[in-house]
């Protein structure tokens, strides 16, 4: 179940900070809404899943898999794009993320 609300966290940091985009500067009430909801909703599972994953290991999946997610919907919906640098340390991010995963006994498996 931990890594059940780690993953809600992360799609709800992703969809938070997409409407953030969309809110164009908090003027469009909306999306704005739905910012501030998916970013209360992402905090609330984050904080279910620091019941049992430690903090450096929870923060690591969630932050670098949530760089990763925002900056591919920012490719497909923004119509942003990225450089060889970005994916670079984006990849880096991941094997980072697997890395903690695979091998850290600090990870609870």
């Amino acid at each position: 179940m931990k890594y059940i609300y780690l993953a809600l966290a992360i799609v709800l940091e992703v969809t938070g900070s997409s409407f953030l985009q969309a809110s164009k500067g908090f003027s469009k009430p909306i999306p704005t809404l739905i910012m501030a909801a998916a970013y209360i909703s992402c905090f609330f599972f984050l904080s279910q899943a620091l019941k049992t994953i430690p903090l450096g290991v929870a923060y690591a999946i969630w932050a670098g898999l949530g760089i990763v997610l925002t900056a591919a919907v920012s490719v497909v919906v923004f119509k942003q794009s990225l450089d060889f640098p970005a994916i670079l340390g984006m990849l880096l991010i991941i094997a980072g993320v697997v890395v903690i995963n695979a091998f850290s006994k600090t990870a609870v498996h």
